[in-house]
């Protein structure tokens, strides 16, 4: 099932099984003595060769290639596919022995990526949900409220001067004012109706004065006020800010905090900073804990990459580098 192609020192292919033979299309009378570079696609020939001077100089008898990246190879057709693979060395008499053991992962990432675009939409869907429910919640219940209230008002101002009754209509004011400010605090963290009627910047401003109201620490929005993001970009974004303040208010214990966001070119650049109490992103999770793997997946759905930086008594950052260009466009 796996192709392994061995190369010499220079890079010329002196192995060449026959599922290399089945996977890239060339036969092995016209591989064994080409140089490897056949079969990576041109944009990688230089990076390929600092990559294997490296490997070589390590030492090291092998390691998975690609581990953060998926690797491309082409095929005799000039085609280009994805590959899972990982590279051998050994010390001939007659040299340095490379040994490359790769899988053609076409069908795996084309399921990865219709699955993360499946996740989006989904995401996208209950975001759309949220929107409405907390529309409803804010124009229709909320309002509707507010009206009884007024009504219990007028009753105050027009019954008899009954003790018991004045009491139960105080009784019912107060009951109708927490239902209000319930109904609008539940309908914003469904989804702040500000986001969708001025924008991210002005959405954020609301977050962290509301981070503030709730925690009483100080925190810094440094932001472009003219930056404008389209969906799904924008509520990504936010929801990224809103956890990861949340997760500050939760565990952190700091008296700093820090949100910074800039665009670069094709990307933007968010970061999240607090002075707290830190901690070890590599010990395990706590138990229905989801806060890191939330953000992680927010900025996945979004085709970039979130690094958390954190050690005990040193803060925690959290970084997010997310491309503004669709992956469809």
């Amino acid at each position: 099932m796996d192709a392994i192609i061995s190369c010499d020192d220079t890079q010329k292919i002196v192995l060449y099984n026959r599922a290399a033979e089945r996977i890239f299309g060339w036969p092995p009378e016209e591989a064994i003595g080409q140089p490897l570079e056949m079969l990576i696609p041109t944009r990688f020939h230089q990076l390929h060769a600092q990559q294997v001077r490296r490997f070589g100089a390590t030492g090291t008898t092998s390691r998975r290639m690609g581990d953060t990246t998926v690797l491309y190879a082409r095929r005799k057709s000039g085609d280009e596919f994805p590959i899972d693979a990982s590279i051998s060395q050994l010390n001939t008499p007659e040299g340095k022995l490379y040994t490359v053991i790769l899988r053609d992962i076409t069908e795996r990432e084309r399921a990865r990526e219709e699955l993360a675009a499946f996740a989006s939409e989904s995401a996208g869907v209950r975001e759309q949900e949220k929107s409405r429910i907390a529309r409803e919640l804010h124009d229709e219940l909320a309002q509707s409220l507010t009206a009884a209230k007024m009504d219990a008002i007028w009753l105050r101002d027009h019954l008899s001067a009954d003790p018991e009754a004045q009491s139960k209509i105080a009784t019912m004011l107060s009951m109708l004012d927490t239902c209000v400010a319930s109904t609008r605090r539940i309908a914003a963290d469904l989804r702040p109706l500000v986001l969708d009627d001025l924008g991210l910047v002005p959405a954020l401003e609301w977050v962290v004065q509301n981070f503030m109201q709730r925690t009483h620490v100080p925190c810094e929005l440094i932001v472009d006020e003219d930056l404008e993001l389209e969906e799904p970009f924008a509520t990504g974004v936010f929801r990224i800010v809103q956890e990861s303040l949340q997760n500050v208010a939760k565990h952190a214990e700091a008296t700093q905090v820090e949100v910074e966001l800039n665009s670069e070119g094709d990307y933007l650049l968010l970061r999240v900073q607090d002075d707290g109490i830190g901690f070890r992103p590599s010990q395990p999770r706590k138990p229905q804990s989801l806060g890191l793997v939330g953000l992680r997946e927010r900025a996945q759905l979004m085709r970039g990459e979130l690094r958390v930086d954190s050690s005990p008594g040193a803060g925690t950052r959290v970084e997010a580098r997310i491309p503004t260009t669709r992956a469809d466009a």
